[in-house]
């Protein structure tokens, strides 16, 4: 998986493609049907998904990262978008389990199991490169 292009920015719905950097910030690209650049200021947080992790319970790391996440929802519910009820707790909470065995539903909010769902949808529907395995990647960490 290639998640260190795409961020998530606070105060903005959706994810992003990180471009390239500029005096001022990040020059970044809305996924979606009709992408927009802008100005991202340096001011602002971002969260590149390749940094993000979910908290788990039984394990020495206590996280386990988005792409090992992405990964599980991968080989359940394959690369498409998915359908599942996000207004709904328990289907999202059923959700969890299924992708997460040991997630720790202490510190996992369903607002995070809910970006879950939208962030893997909406890199399926509009930058499913994000979600390839990429083999390179496996050979140089294995290095």
């Amino acid at each position: 998986m290639n998640l260190k292009d795409i961020a998530a920015i606070a105060g903005k719905p959706g994810l992003y493609k990180v471009l390239k950097p500029s005096r001022t910030g990040v020059i970044v690209e809305s996924l979606e049907a009709k992408p927009k650049k802008t100005i991202v200021n340096a001011s602002q947080r971002i969260s590149i998904l390749k940094e993000i992790s979910m908290y788990v319970t039984g394990q020495a790391e206590e996280s386990v990262p988005l792409e090992e996440v992405f990964t599980s929802v991968k080989e359940k519910f394959g690369s498409t978008k998915l359908d599942v009820d996000t207004k709904s707790e328990e289907a999202l909470e059923d959700f969890i389990f299924q992708v997460l065995p040991n997630w720790d539903s202490d510190r996992i909010y369903t607002s995070d199991i809910k970006k879950l769902v939208t962030w893997f949808s909406k890199l399926a529907e509009f930058y499913p490169e994000a979600l390839e395995d990429n083999k390179e990647e496996a050979e140089e960490s294995a290095e």
